[in-house]
């Protein structure tokens, strides 16, 4: 029997990327899609708790049952999983692939990563794909292997309980991917700046800009480092944030 693969992501059920994504996993699996009417970047694991959640059919993808869904990555997730297949067994849940690296920090801000680690908080082996390219129009055609053999592998194996992959392709390049590295989290943050502007009727408004800091230039055995040396990063995440090493000096506290 062949699995059945839940596709989702952030980008909206229209981007080019999801349309990337079904065409490898269609090959493996059943598929099966729930994805935002619209883009839901930076949604980071939002839900929906105080409106409505409108969902419609969408026939984009050929052969394949497939919804629009206004509500967040999560909602997706949380929509498929409870209810249009609650009476079957997920295999695999797939996010992306997003226009637009979720390397180091950006996992937290991340839409596509957080329908990922949803899906991993339900008990489902799930894996989050993202491209180094934030164009609409981005070219794909060098990941479709690498992903093919990523959720082969996932699917073939004990995949880690509790566990979400995330996973981050470098652009396309004259220069081919040298393989896959499984790494750790760069430590990293988001340099913000806000740009004050005015509106025409002379209202205030701000855009958020900034740039990247990466606190471990040098460290070889990151995300950032694997996908500067044209390698795709595989990251496990989980959706357990205690900070072990922190509870001992906190006892010290004699709260």
């Amino acid at each position: 029997m062949r699995p059945l693969i839940l596709v989702t992501n952030d980008d909206g059920i229209t981007s080019k990327g999801i349309s990337v994504l079904i065409e490898v996993v269609k090959k493996i699996g059943d598929v099966f899609v729930v994805a935002p009417d619209s883009p839901n970047s930076g949604m980071g694991h939002a839900i929906t708790v105080d409106s409505t959640i409108h969902v419609k059919k969408n026939k984009i993808f050929k052969n394949i049952e497939a919804y629009e869904c206004s509500g967040t990555p999560a909602d997706c997730v949380k929509l498929a999983k409870h209810h249009f297949l609650r009476e079957r067994k997920i295999d695999l849940v797939v996010s992306g692939i997003n226009h637009g690296l979720n390397s180091s920090i950006s996992v937290i801000y991340s839409g596509t990563m957080s329908a990922a680690v949803e899906g991993a908080i339900e008990g489902i082996p799930s894996i989050g794909f993202s491209l180094d390219d934030f164009k609409y129009d981005a070219e794909f055609s060098h990941v479709k292997k690498w992903i093919k053999k990523i959720v082969e592998k996932a699917l073939a194996n004990e995949f880690p309980s509790n566990v979400a992959l995330n996973v981050n392709f470098p652009a396309f390049s004259d220069k081919p991917i040298k393989g896959i590295k499984i790494c750790r989290q760069t430590n990293g943050y988001w340099h913000e700046e806000f740009d004050a502007r005015k509106d025409p009727h002379g209202r205030p408004y701000f855009w958020m800009g900034g740039d990247f800091v990466n606190r471990e230039p040098e460290a070889s055995d990151t995300d950032i480092f694997a996908l500067n040396n044209n390698y795709v990063s595989v990251v496990p995440v989980h959706y357990d944030m205690t900070a072990y090493h922190a509870m001992k000096n906190l006892k010290r506290w004699k709260l």
